[in-house]
């Protein structure tokens, strides 16, 4: 339970930074940028769209769910490559590798 409460508190400064650093977006996506095949959906959206719609939305579904999380977790590694000298960004960064540690506890 202790992981889970984490994982949520995690979740929560990430959206939280993510508003704060004007990368929250009010406007849902199109349908289609749904349908991406590469990792982060890097073929159809931004890494923080990735990020708000996919990622967030999805460790909420775990921790409802009461489900496990994967073993490892690269956001924060992509964060960094993505947000570079994007000074605005380095709490996000920050969180996401936040992120990563909780996760693999």
């Amino acid at each position: 339970m202790e992981k889970l409460e984490n994982v949520e508190k995690a979740i929560g400064a990430v959206e939280a930074e993510m508003r704060r650093a004007g990368l929250w977006s009010d406007q849902p996506l199109e349908p289609e940028r749904y349908e991406f095949t590469q990792a982060f959906g890097m073929d159809t959206m931004a890494f923080s769209q990735w990020v708000q719609f996919i990622l967030v939305p999805r460790v909420r579904s775990i921790i409802e769910s009461g489900g496990g999380f994967p073993a490892t977790s690269q956001v924060g590694a992509q964060a960094v490559r993505e947000f570079d000298g994007v000074e605005q960004a380095d709490g996000l960064v920050s969180a996401l590798q936040e992120f990563d540690r909780v996760v693999e506890e």
